[in-house]
């Protein structure tokens, strides 16, 4: 198996009601049975740890701390698993978390980085430019707004890789190219991931998407910005080329629920009931 990374479900709520969240697209529920099946949490214990090991023992070197909503929700859970991948013969040391940084102060951060052993911190935005716009698109309620500014600086004090992953709103169709890369390169960004929202059936989240995603010609124009400006890296597992712009790791993601599989899974996905998938939105592609 060629394995790109290793999605960590954290069971949890979330601060946000994001306009765009796949998550509220799908009816699809999962047992949790790290939390909530306590007479057999031992065996769930032993399972988790089995995949864990199973996506190591097939070549998968990162793990991304994420989930149906906020994994900065459930600390709990985030101190077990770094005690369960401590435990492993060969831990996972590329470790990455995504979050809408609600919530994530100095404390935290300190934490992350010695406890948890991040390394990546990826910050998911919808507007990298205005806080109260990011704060709208993202649905968080007004006394947990974050200061976009300030939250990367210390992001970038503690050293952590930042990565900031764009979310593709029509936010971007008013701004001019090179002054969203322009503002990456102010915001200390390391690694940067433009991620087109998904959209399929008709729920809420789907139609809002569909009228506030970027449009095809803002696509294009990042497209064209990063090729006439960057320098390949290299074509990632999952096809997707990686550039080099202005010192930035910097891919473009059409895909970010893994549909076009090109000979390689782009993501294993371990969910709280112990169990490895390889598709975000179906529960028929169980693998182990």
């Amino acid at each position: 198996m060629n394995v790109q990374s290793l999605s960590i479900v954290v069971p949890g709520g979330c601060p946000n009601a994001c306009k765009f969240c796949v998550s509220r697209m799908k009816a699809d529920e999962y047992k949790d049975h790290i939390e909530r099946n306590l007479r057999f949490r031992d065996l769930y214990e032993r399972d988790y740890m089995d995949r864990l090991a199973f996506a190591r023992d097939n070549g998968c070197n990162t793990a991304i701390l994420t989930g149906d909503g906020e994994p900065l929700v459930n600390i709990d859970f985030l101190n077990d698993f770094a005690s369960w991948n401590a435990r492993l013969s060969s831990p996972f040391r590329w470790l990455e978390i995504q979050t809408s940084g609600v919530g994530l102060d100095e404390e935290k951060l300190r934490w992350l980085r010695n406890t948890i052993r991040v390394s990546t911190i990826s910050l998911s935005l919808s507007s990298i430019f205005d806080n109260d716009e990011n704060a709208s698109y993202n649905g968080t309620p007004e006394s947990k707004k974050i200061d976009i500014k300030r939250l990367t600086q210390e992001i970038k004090r503690y050293d952590f890789n930042l990565r900031i992953s764009v979310n593709m709103t029509d936010f971007l169709d008013e701004i001019p190219t090179p002054a969203i890369f322009e503002r990456l390169q102010k915001m200390g960004a390391n690694m940067v991931t433009f991620r087109q929202l998904f959209a399929e059936g008709e729920s809420e989240q789907a139609a809002w998407v569909r009228e506030h995603g970027a449009s095809e010609q803002t696509r294009k124009k990042i497209d064209d910005y990063i090729l006439s400006h960057g320098s390949p890296l290299g074509i990632l597992p999952t096809g997707l080329m990686r550039y080099s712009v202005h010192d930035m790791s910097i891919v473009h993601d059409g895909d970010c629920m893994a549909r076009q599989q090109r000979g390689a899974i782009r993501y294993l996905i371990l969910r709280p009931n112990c169990k490895l998938y390889t598709r975000w939105d179906d529960s028929g592609s169980i693998l182990f």
